[in-house]
């Protein structure tokens, strides 16, 4: 079966798995709405406070939060798996992927999906249309592209970022939450645009963990206010690095994997 297909597949599975508690479903998703929409709140209220954050108006600031929560929530849906990839070691059960027919990182993504994020993804969506609208942005054909696009590669680097921890996890399942300085903490962060922040965040959230190239250069583009005087086609270029980050994770997950011990199970 065709890998796309069958991913697709295990995440209905798992989707109605998790719609046979309908109340527990929906109760868990409305949390999850409520929390980023109190997120949402306190930028609008930032926003109300302060009507500019150095060059950018406050729709355009919730142009950048709703780039930043609609990519890191896609991964947390759809790549749960790699998020809670340490239990899986715990529990022995990377043991039995070992053994099957399938690339085990592929089965890894294939183990868990989290519908109740959707709630979050919905919150993004909703503070990209209405920094749209304050913003007055103009999209074309073109925009649109770049934005679709801009997520994507955002997504990417999210997931390139969970699996940092994934692969840490065959040397220790234990202390490795310093890597949510980037995951969360990156998400924290870049939901404002990154050049108010001093240099030597711009350095970390522009070449360590690239959030800046993959979704803060396109949204400054799209917004009329290119991040140092970038062209179109280097917003078009500058998610690709998202990718580029993944691909190495990629590697570097295998190399990870050659030094597991199974538990014996």
């Amino acid at each position: 079966m065709d890998p796309i297909k069958l991913y697709l597949k295990s995440c209905r599975m798992l989707m109605r798995s998790q719609w046979q508690y309908r109340l527990s479903f929906f109760m868990q998703t409305v949390t999850q709405l409520i929390m980023m929409g109190t997120e949402l709140l306190a930028v609008i209220f930032l926003i109300n406070r302060f009507t500019n954050l150095g060059q950018w108006s406050g729709g355009e600031i919730l142009f950048f939060f709703g780039v930043i929560i609609t990519s890191f929530y896609i991964t947390e849906t759809f790549g749960r798996g790699i998020t809670h990839f340490s239990p899986l070691i715990e529990k022995g059960s990377l043991d039995t992927m070992l053994i099957r027919p399938r690339n085990v990182l592929f089965q890894v993504l294939c183990s868990q999906a989290d519908p109740r994020r959707l709630g979050a993804i919905l919150v993004g969506l909703a503070s990209l249309a209405m920094g749209c609208m304050e913003a007055k942005v103009s999209l074309d054909f073109v925009k649109v592209l770049l934005l679709i696009w801009s997520i994507i590669g955002g997504s990417a680097l999210v997931l390139g970022l969970f699996m940092i921890e994934a692969t840490l996890c065959f040397f220790s399942v234990k202390s490795i939450e310093m890597i949510n300085v980037l995951t969360y903490g990156g998400r924290s962060t870049c939901q404002y645009p990154i050049d108010i922040y001093p240099d030597w965040l711009r350095l970390l959230f522009s070449v360590v963990a690239p959030f800046a190239l993959t979704t803060h250069i396109p949204a400054a583009y799209i917004l009329g206010k290119p991040l140092w005087n970038t062209g179109l086609a280097v917003a078009f270029l500058a998610p690709l690095s998202g990718f580029a980050f993944l691909f190495i994770m990629v590697l570097l997950f295998y190399q990870g994997l050659k030094h597991y011990r199974s538990t014996g199970s």
